[in-house]
């Protein structure tokens, strides 16, 4: 009876305890979770949003599966809710949805603990005997459940560790007081060393807790070896792609596959000589040359030139690009380089090169952070360790760029890059040749005119050129195609059915007519993209490129010129000007000369390039001038408005001065026109100090400074001379002044033919005398301009004539042949109404004086 009392007491003891321990529990996640709703939970995140744990909830309860994904969670969440969470940032918003993820997480567990102590309560009060093995059966596994399913964290830690020094003196007594039995109860112990107190859910070995304990620890340091073996093996993998970026390249390309750059290949060679004979180098007792640098436009051939040196030596090629050095690491970069230098110097003879170097080497004065300015200080560093090397160490640095201006000074002295090499843009001679290199491997028929198609592309550079063959090439093989389905007898049927159609429908709208034929051409390409067929021999024996092909395809490729604000050559011949004859012959003597006969100018000491300043009215052609002459010569042209080279801030002006002469040395051979320039150059007073008159010094000095004008010829077109400062107009600056007046009537007889295209465009009736119009009183004063409105108008006015006979409206509806459309007298009459001369008579007396102190100066 003592026994079985004593048993019962000790249930009852054991049930408080538990009661009390679950009870705790419960309290310190419910505080956890109001902590982490308040925004001052233990991971230290912002208040959980209600809606958003409420949507979450809806959204696991749809999914259905063990895994969760939070990114893919969170991305969902903003697809469905767009108007709420469509414009947050992906990364805090997923932050979020994992905050709230967790939060839903505890309450469950914390509901799963509460309804196993519930069943665990139910199964006690359910037994009636005292006896151990009832009252604890199972309590082995669900305990082991309940201690698995308690999340950790650092507030549940502090606060359990709390519950466990203030219960420690009320379990000893009870441990001393009461002896162990086989009813297995959580009972708190200490360690033989006393260290922390031990959680015990085991009544057979009271060790197995501190078992535990110790294996989880062990779990958790092979954990943590694990972790940095696996970090170890991407920094290992980081390293094997870092050493695949700086593995030797062996380049096939030759000096053959670069056309048009010979002089520039033989600079290349003088330079690497000590990469064969660093002997040589070596008696002399001199550090051969580490380097030079290539810049031009994009498209040039900066990166076919280096690998076409390293082909042609035979010489390995360690080419990495500028941007795959910048690291976010600090000092990370710094290390690429100086690996990258040392990978060099164990692999020589070897060719380094750095492509697009100016996005690591930038000014260092006007570099926005202090990582630039150590990568270039680094780089510097590591081209002078160079010199400080061997003499005999084969190695050439090679930096490519389309921006030299941006590099830094110390990078471009000698001992660095000791050469700078311009790729500027091929003038006819070099397209020609590069043409020739493209087209040796490919098919082509036997009409291919060479010079034709290089007249016929000036601004290309060599990437033009290639993708102007790859237009040929496509045209051609679409060309064949088409051919060959239209050969096919099914598809004749077809063809002839659909011919058909298109003439019906061409009876009865255009419009229909030629959405059928588009329709017709469609369908036959999406037949020939679905047939897998493969072609045969003789279906291909008579595919080759036409010179068709080439001329169609000039369409579709714009030069990297044209589009990198570059020079063309504009489509205006001397067919577009009317009279102007002593103009044109002094404009031929001082620019088509020099270009087309240059050896005859070199013999009489006239190296240097002239320019010429055309004076005169507005309207009297002196833009178009200057258009034709640089077609007929071939030459690129530079078009200049004068006020937009003018810019509100310091010194942004000079710069575009600076910019324009530098695109003019990459396209030489070149015409420069500035257009207005009595807008960039105004008389100088002496006492002014702005920028127009920084801007007129500026130009000053690229005219005529240290650095010559090679086939660089300046034109520039004013109406008023009298304004310019005079230094522009002394020798070898704009020598040379023609004045480009009014037309007397003999010149706008010629004119009017010139516009007219002989008084074909727009016809002219029988009554109409364009000598008559010419020699009128009333177009005394006119200019060109004046004479092309005073056509236009007249044919407006012939338009609207035939507009009100035919009762036809000028929206085009119900228009037959136009062909009867004839501009008569009455229209020019009509014309002579409206138009007024540009030039007052009073301005004219004006220019005629400037005229005349223009040719006694």
């Amino acid at each position: 009876m003592v026994a079985l009392f004593v048993n019962r007491q000790q249930k009852k003891i054991h049930d408080l305890d538990e009661v009390v321990t679950v009870s705790l529990q419960r309290a310190t996640f419910g505080h956890i979770c109001t902590m982490k709703n308040r925004g001052g939970g233990g991971g230290g995140g912002g208040g959980v949003d209600p809606r958003l744990r409420h949507r979450l909830q809806q959204h696991l309860a749809s999914i259905n599966s063990q895994y969760v994904d939070i990114s893919e969670v969170a991305e969902e969440l903003q697809k469905l809710y767009r108007l709420d969470y469509g414009r947050r940032n992906k990364t805090a918003f997923r932050i979020q949805v994992d905050r709230v993820y967790q939060s839903i997480t505890q309450d469950s567990d914390l509901n799963e603990l509460e309804s196993k102590h519930l069943a665990k309560k139910a199964k006690h009060s359910q037994s009636d005997t005292g006896e151990g093995s009832n009252l604890s059966s199972g309590s082995d596994e669900d305990d082991d459940c309940i201690l698995g399913n308690v999340p950790t964290n650092h507030m549940n830690s502090s606060l359990t560790s709390l519950y466990r020094k203030g219960t420690d003196s009320t379990a000893a007594q009870r441990s001393s007081s009461v002896p162990p039995t086989t009813s297995q109860s959580w009972f708190i112990d200490r360690s033989p060393n006393d260290g922390a107190p031990l959680i015990d859910l085991c009544d057979d070995e009271p060790a197995a807790a501190a078992q535990n304990t110790i294996s989880g620890k062990s779990q958790k340091k092979s954990k943590r070896r694990a972790n940095a073996v696996n970090e170890s093996d991407d920094s290992r993998k980081v390293n094997k792609k870092a050493n695949k970026n700086l593995e030797l390249q062996y380049p096939t390309m030759t000096f053959e596959d670069v056309g048009g750059n010979e002089e520039t290949l033989k600079d290349v060679c003088k330079l690497l000589l000590h990469m064969r004979h660093p002997e040589v180098y070596q008696q002399l007792g001199m550090v051969p040359p580490r380097g030079f640098l290539l810049h031009g436009p994009p498209g040039c051939g900066k990166t076919l030139l280096a690998q076409a040196v390293a082909g042609e030596l035979g010489l390995p090629l360690l080419k990495v690009s500028a941007p795959e050095l910048v690291s976010g690491v600090s000092g990370e970069s710094e290390q690429k380089l100086r690996e990258l230098f040392d990978t060099a110097v164990s692999s020589s003879p070897c060719i380094l090169f750095i492509d697009e170097i100016d996005a690591i080497t930038p000014k260092r004065e006007i570099a926005s952070k202090d990582m630039e300015r150590r990568i270039v200080a680094q780089l510097l560093t590591c081209m002078d360790d160079l010199n400080s090397l061997n003499v005999t160490t084969q190695i050439m640095v090679i930096g490519a760029t389309n921006r030299p201006d941006s590099l830094d000074p110390a990078l471009r002295r000698a001992g660095r890059f000791d050469r700078e090499i311009c790729l500027g843009i091929p003038d006819v001679s070099a397209r020609l040749r590069i043409l020739k290199t493209l087209c040796r491997k490919l098919k082509l028929s036997e009409d291919i005119d060479y010079g034709q198609m290089a007249r016929l592309t000036p601004g290309y550079v060599g990437a033009d050129l290639m993708a102007l063959c790859r237009e040929a090439a496509m045209c051609a093989v679409n060309r064949a195609l088409l051919d060959t389905r239209s050969k096919s007898p099914t598809k004749e049927a077809s063809t002839d059915h659909n011919q058909e159609t298109v003439e019906c429908s061409m009876d009865t709208s255009m419009p229909n007519a030629e959405s059928a034929h588009a329709q017709g051409e469609l369908g036959c390409l999406l037949n020939l993209l679905k047939d897998s067929k493969v072609l045969s021999a003789e279906e291909l024996s008579g595919l080759s490129i036409l010179m068709s092909d080439f001329k169609t395809s000039l369409s579709s490729v714009q030069p990297s010129a044209k589009r990198e604000g570059f020079a063309t050559v504009p489509d205006v011949t001397w067919d577009d000007i009317g009279a102007l004859r002593d103009v044109r012959e002094e404009l031929t003597m001082a620019i088509l000369a020099p270009v087309r006969s240059p050896e005859q100018f070199k013999a009489l000491g006239l190296a240097a390039p002239s320019g010429v300043l055309l004076a005169g009215p507005p309207g009297c052609g002196k833009t178009l001038l200057a258009k034709a002459v640089a077609n007929e010569s071939g030459l690129n042209f530079i078009s200049v408005k004068g006020p937009e080279l003018l810019n509100m801030y310091v010194g942004e002006s000079e710069r575009a001065v600076r910019q324009v002469f530098q695109r003019g040395h990459n396209s030489a051979p070149c015409v420069i026109f500035f257009d207005e320039i009595d807008a960039l150059c105004p008389r100088r007073s002496g006492h002014e100090s702005g920028a127009s008159v920084r801007v007129v010094n500026q130009l000053l000095t690229e005219m005529d400074g240290m650095e010559t004008r090679r086939q660089v010829y300046i034109m520039a077109a004013t109406n008023r001379p009298d304004i310019i400062d005079p230094a522009i107009l002394r020798p070898g600056r704009l020598d040379k002044t023609l004045f480009v007046g009014l037309p007397p009537a003999a010149d706008r007889h010629a004119i009017l033919l010139t516009v007219t295209k002989g008084g074909t465009r727009p016809q002219l009736d029988q009554d109409v005398s364009l000598e008559e119009i010419a020699f009128d009183e009333r177009s005394d004063c006119f200019t060109g301009a004046d004479l092309t409105a005073l056509v236009r108008e007249a044919s407006v006015s012939a338009l609207s004539a035939y507009f009100k006979a035919n009762r036809l409206s000028a929206t085009g509806e119900g228009q037959e042949c136009v062909a009867n459309i004839k501009v008569n007298k009455q229209n020019f009459e009509t014309a002579f109404k409206k138009v007024r001369p540009s030039v007052s008579k009073k301005d004219r007396q004006m220019y005629e004086q400037l005229q005349k102190s223009l040719s006694t100066s």
